[in-house]
């Protein structure tokens, strides 16, 4: 059984001529988080990158007001490629599972899935109107991209 345990903290990148943006105010908000700026900054793959620099706005289901949305990462490779990065856990890219009562843990996670659902389907449209493409980077992804997560 894995435990998630979220913590935050301020990031220093070793490159920081590869951050687009202010380098003295990268935060992460996860060890996830951590382990991707880690990635970026290290990986001579990766041209630049930037966190929580790109913002998107949409209309959000659950309230039909405009809110903002700052995508987790932007970062283009070598090869010229840009890339938007949302990371969550697994779990939280798909529906709750129905429960027969609506309980107040099920109607919060409702609530929070979609709200994501808006907020991705308007990085998706965001992406390609830029030249980009969105993803999210769940433990799986970050796994299978070599990223170490604790």
């Amino acid at each position: 059984m894995f435990i998630y345990m979220s913590y935050s903290g301020k990031f220093v990148p070793i490159n920081k001529n590869k951050y687009k943006g202010d380098w003295t105010k990268i935060v992460f908000r996860s060890t996830w988080e951590n382990a991707a700026f880690k990635w970026l900054d290290m990986n001579p793959d990766i041209k630049y990158w930037n966190s929580e620099e790109v913002v998107i706005p949409y209309i959000c289901a659950t309230d039909r007001k405009r809110h903002r949305y700052f995508v987790d990462l932007y970062f283009e490779n070598i090869k010229g490629k840009k890339y938007l990065i949302e990371i969550k856990p697994n779990k939280e890219t798909k529906p709750p599972k129905k429960s027969v009562r609506r309980t107040k843990k099920y109607i919060r996670e409702a609530m929070t899935y979609a709200k994501n659902m808006s907020k991705w389907e308007a990085a998706r449209e965001f992406a390609l109107d830029n030249g980009c493409v969105f993803f999210i980077w769940t433990e799986i992804e970050l796994k299978s991209l070599g990223i170490k997560i604790m």
